[in-house]
């Protein structure tokens, strides 16, 4: 293979002619530039949106890490380029490039692209097309690098079947190891068998899915009628991958500090993966079965490893819900006790209501510096919190709320939705009711006038391997009422009022991310067709066009003899075969099922780290167990860098079943 060259001399010429060029110049503390001639495995990752949510992307970071750690592995980034710079590149023949070392995507073996929202879409196109690759799999050849999709929107992958060569369902680490084996072993080979080759060795690992060798028969009514191998030597099923140590994989380590400004500019730790709590709206919680936890000595020595390499201020303990992490109030007493007198803060991104508590927020506020807090009641009411299995009262909401106040905190953020299934005017409206009794009960905690909180609200999605996968989304006609007359409920006490920010999305956004969580492969013509009328970085608002869509949908979909409404606003039946169903999460599609029968009676489900087995199906079908602390270890003193493993630390004194 002919050495590849920079495409950063024609790049260059255009920087000036665009905004914010800095993100694409690459250089940051972090990034790694290899040698392309004395490596075997070449990989372009990416996170399929601006530099500036792309860069801080944990799991984007973590593979970049893993992969460039291997000596004959190369790994760069490239993001989604705004339309200016697409523009300029187009009329300049300049391709999609990586901004580590600028080479063209189209020269790796490898094009790995992590969708945490399936609003990404159409920037997976755009960059396909800059770089040179057929937007259908099955017009590529062995020029083409293999496309693979991961992340949390590759659980269900079909809408983007036909762009994609294969997705990869769960973690990451161990998974694009062992595919780079596989590559490296093929070349070693001579690369027999071309692509097909290829692609049919990664799919017998049986944690690879390549749409290709799957056929979809449709009854004559629109739904499913199955989704089989159309070749004897793939399996009927692709399961998902589970890191099970995370101790093992103590990543990032050299955490990537932009140059442009992004989202987040912080040292972020993963504390644990996985959640039991069993909300039945929440996709990440449901598919990141079984709980992992880090231990408290690898926090602490990532802490202090990532902060002493990226000089960031500010340190984020990543999880779906920090809180419930058994250790974490050894963890966050020790770590605000660590840096007590410098200027490093804490903050815990996401928090339950019912795990915050006073001494979490005095360790979280110790040095001062008070990080934002945000809690996510998601319904107003205590009946549609039933529905949603969100165990929370009004009164632990005002209670943890006041402890913030109390605490020196003076804004915090509430998280709510709109459109839950059996959600009606009232319980919406309740948003309104809870808001003002927050203020009133913190301005009486405090004494003080000078608190506020701020309403976020978004529009419900259902999504696939959720007990809510079968339910019906709301009109977005219904949502935008809804969320009007919640505006009004909110103003309508001015002296409460005035201190309650209110923040929403509108109901079309929601649809239309309805019709890609929940859709099929015919719906690639829709996502095909929106792109080719001008579709980029639909998850921005001031981007997102709902008539291209609607628009597109219309053309498109009755061909199939199928709708927009069909794939969003229907109902489904228990005994339909969902698109995912060859797809295996590791729940059991029956106990999801009972699940959403049980919503519908308002039943709610217990947290199963801590009570007996729901046979929910995860643990004996992907051989693993739920692990839970405590280790018993404090996270003072920090051991010496170099020793990152503390022998035994994962697992001294720790309970788990499964």
């Amino acid at each position: 293979m002919a050495s590849v060259t920079s495409v950063f001399p024609q790049l260059e010429r255009l920087l000036p002619r665009i905004s914010k060029p800095i993100q694409y110049v690459g250089g940051e503390l972090g990034a790694v530039v290899k040698d392309w001639d004395a490596v075997t495995v070449r990989w372009a990752l990416s996170y399929p949106d601006a530099y500036e949510v792309g860069l801080p992307n944990q799991g984007v970071q973590i593979l970049y890490e893993v992969l460039n750690e291997q000596p004959d592995v190369l790994a760069e980034r490239t993001y989604a380029v705004w339309p200016d710079l697409e523009k300029l590149m187009r009329e300049e023949g300049v391709p999609q490039f990586t901004v580590d070392a600028h080479r063209p995507v189209t020269a790796f073996d490898l094009f790995g692209v992590s969708f945490s929202t399936e609003l990404g879409y159409t920037n997976l196109l755009t960059m396909l097309d800059l770089a040179g690759i057929p937007l259908d799999a099955s017009a590529r050849d062995d020029r083409h690098p293999i496309v693979i999709a991961g992340g949390h929107a590759a659980f269900n992958p079909e809408p983007i079947a036909d762009f994609i060569d294969a997705a990869v369902l769960g973690d990451g680490e161990e998974a694009v190891l062992e595919i780079t084996a596989i590559v490296r072993a093929w070349k070693a080979e001579g690369e027999p068998g071309g692509r097909d080759e290829l692609l049919l060795r990664l799919a017998r690992t049986e944690s690879v899915y390549v749409p290709r060798f799957y056929d979809v028969d449709y009854l004559p009514d629109g739904r499913i009628q199955r989704i089989v191998p159309n070749r004897a030597d793939v399996p009927f099923r692709v399961h998902k991958r589970t890191t099970m140590d995370l101790d093992a994989w103590p990543y990032p380590k050299r955490p990537l500090v932009p140059l442009a400004e992004t989202v987040h500019e912080r040292y972020a730790v993963e504390i644990f993966r996985g959640c039991t709590r069993g909300c039945r709206f929440c996709q990440a919680g449901m598919i990141t079965r079984p709980v992992r936890e880090r231990s408290i000595t690898t926090v602490g020595q990532m802490v202090k490893e990532g902060l002493e390499y990226s000089g960031f201020h500010e340190v984020g303990l990543l999880s779906l819900s920090s809180a419930d992490h058994s250790e974490i109030g050894d963890m966050c007493s020790g770590l605000a006790q660590q840096y007590e007198g410098t200027n490093v803060s804490l903050s815990l991104p996401s928090t339950r209501v019912d795990a915050f508590n006073v001494t979490l927020a005095q360790e979280l506020s110790r040095n001062g510096r008070r990080t934002g807090l945000t809690f996510a009641p998601e319904g107003g009411s205590e009946r549609i919190r039933q529905v949603i299995n969100k165990m929370v009262t009004e009164e632990d909401l005002i209670r943890t709320v006041v402890t913030a106040y109390s605490n020196g905190w003076r804004q915090v953020k509430l998280y709510f939705m709109c459109g839950l299934p059996t959600e009606t005017d009232d319980d919406v409206l309740q948003i309104a009711k809870l808001a003002h009794e927050v203020i009133k009960a913190g301005r009486a905690a405090t004494g003080s006038r000078d608190i506020r909180c701020t309403v976020s609200i978004g529009g419900f999605v259902p999504k696939p391997h959720t007990p809510f996968q079968w339910a019906s989304m709301e009109e977005p006609e219904v949502i935008d009422r809804r969320l009007k007359a919640l505006k009004e409920a909110i103003n309508s006490d001015r002296s409460v009022g005035k201190a309650i920010g209110y923040r929403y999305h509108d109901g079309e956004p929601s649809q239309v991310e309805g019709l890609l969580s929940r859709g099929d492969r015919r719906v690639g013509a829709v996502i095909r067709r929106v792109w080719e009328d001008g579709g980029r970085f639909d998850g921005w608002s001031e981007h997102f066009s709902y008539r291209r869509w609607v628009e597109a949908a219309a053309a498109v979909l009755p061909a199939y003899g199928v709708d927009l409404a069909w794939y969003t606003t229907r109902e489904r039946e228990q005994v339909e075969v969902l698109p995912w169903d060859h797809l295996d999460s590791g729940l059991d599609k029956d106990w999801l099922w009972q699940d959403w029968q049980d919503a519908m009676t308002g039943y709610e489900q217990d947290d199963c780290r801590w009570t007996p087995c729901f046979d929910c199906g995860v643990c004996p079908s992907q051989d693993t167990e739920i692990q839970i602390g405590p280790t018993g270890r404090k996270l003072l003193p920090l051991t010496p860098v170099g020793g990152l493993r503390v022998p035994g630390a994962a697992s001294a004194g720790a309970h788990q079943h499964g």
